[in-house]
């Protein structure tokens, strides 16, 4: 991470960051932010656990608060939640506690092994415990399955049937009925990093300006005939859904699940597209870790374990969408609209062509410009019409260049790399 900040500016930084309640438990999130889903963490999942002060930050400023810590040797928060590739940096730092001890309990309690050691971060001891865990799907309004292109299995879509389906939908209603998130605060990004480019390319960086890439974006600007405009203003797709506005979506799960849950018979769930390299998906693992130096470890530690209960982690799946990392059968009382979420999950992680790709990893406090890179071009190519070839080059001369300025080394799907990962 690059920031320069100042002993001056460093030490107001975490007088402004700190609790005014030394006695609770800091807890420092980058998941479950919105409103909703902060008030049911506050009120439901951290109930009868102790006095604790459950604070969001977007990833970026989540960067830069953890650094500013560590730098001024004063810490205010005792336990963090972050996605696999938010901690990362900060295990690479060596500020995370070992939490071997934690981890050894709930291996026995039924956390798989391979969860455990995603946890790790490539290091000897546990840096974060897995926490819950999401994907991205897709969900239609089951009026709109008329409309499919004959022989097309919804839970197998390739990209021509999508294009096709919308044309369908297109033709029958007058309005274009695909939604995808590419608000100022959607997960655009995600699509374009998990699902997109693993499915056209391979890969998300190596592959970045590559023929294949070229192809996509043509099909993608295609698709985009029958993607109502307002995407550029959605944020959460389970809104637009509710409303009638699209037929079918594209969001993380979490996002979704208000609509689906309201009414689940109104709905089927299932994966996304297909290209020519398979069907990309992204799992996305948070996790809970303990800064070194942190005041209240007991009381972190705590938090972690009534966290890892069964019982709350699917209280977690039932209210805010996102699924245990406990291998633990969902109940047959689960509300609906989770059950048809997890059923597109298992869908999307069986296919046949799945394509797995993981989170960014190494970037530190440079993903929102990796983010922008990929938003960017979508906004030129498809937005703008500018032409692909041109865009790629520029776009991927921006990609090459932070790759090198953070050093981050290739991660799945693309290939394996000695140092940054390289734009071929």
């Amino acid at each position: 991470m690059k920031h320069i900040l100042s002993l001056g500016i460093l030490a107001s930084t975490v007088l402004a960051f700190a609790s005014p309640v030394l006695a609770q438990t800091v807890f420092v999130s980058t998941q479950l932010r919105p409103i909703e889903e902060a008030t049911v963490v506050r009120e439901e999942l951290l109930k009868d656990v102790g006095s604790v002060d459950y604070v969001v930050e977007e990833p970026p400023q989540f960067a830069v608060r953890m650094e500013a810590e560590r730098q001024a040797g004063k810490r205010t928060v005792s336990l963090v939640g972050a996605l696999h590739g938010e901690l990362s940096p900060l295990a690479d730092k060596d500020t995370l506690e070992p939490l071997d001890d934690l981890a050894k309990k709930l291996a026995a309690s039924g956390m798989p092994q391979s969860l455990l050691d995603l946890g790790k971060l490539g290091k000897s001891t546990q840096q974060y415990i897995p926490w819950m865990q999401a994907t991205y799907v897709m969900a239609a309004k089951k009026e709109a399955l008329q409309y499919l292109p004959a022989g097309a299995d919804v839970n197998a879509l390739n990209y021509d049937q999508l294009i096709e389906w919308g044309k369908n939908m297109q033709d029958a209603t007058g309005q274009p009925q695909i939604g995808f998130p590419a608000g100022p605060k959607g997960l655009m990004a995600r699509y374009f990093q998990g699902y997109f480019y693993p499915s056209f390319t391979g890969g998300v960086v190596r592959t970045f300006q590559s023929a294949e890439a070229a192809a996509g974006w043509a099909k993608l600007k295609a698709l985009w005939a029958y993607v109502t405009p307002n995407s550029t203003s959605y944020d959460f797709m389970q809104e637009p859904l509710a409303a009638g506005e699209v037929m079918v979506a594209w969001d993380h799960i979490a996002r979704l699940k208000n609509a689906i849950s309201a009414a689940p018979d109104d709905y089927v769930v299932f994966p996304a597209p297909a290209g020519p390299k398979g069907r990309g998906y992204m799992p996305v693992v948070a996790g809970l870790a303990i800064p070194k130096g942190a005041p209240d470890k007991a009381g972190a530690e705590k938090v972690i374990e009534h966290l890892s209960m069964p019982e709350t982690q699917l209280l977690t799946a039932s209210k805010v969408g996102f699924f245990p990392t406990l291998n633990i059968k969902l109940p047959p009382d689960l509300d609906a609209g989770v059950a048809l979420l997890a059923g597109a999950v298992t869908a999307t992680q069986a296919s046949k062509d799945a394509v797995i790709s993981l989170l960014p990893v190494g970037l530190g406090d440079k993903g929102g410009e990796f983010n922008k890179v990929y938003m960017d071009s979508f906004q030129r190519i498809v937005l703008q019409n500018e032409p692909i070839a041109d865009v790629l080059k520029a776009q991927g001369a921006t990609m090459a260049k932070l790759m090198t300025d953070t050093k981050a080394a290739c991660w799945a799907p693309d290939a394996k790399s000695d140092g940054p990962c390289p734009v071929q």
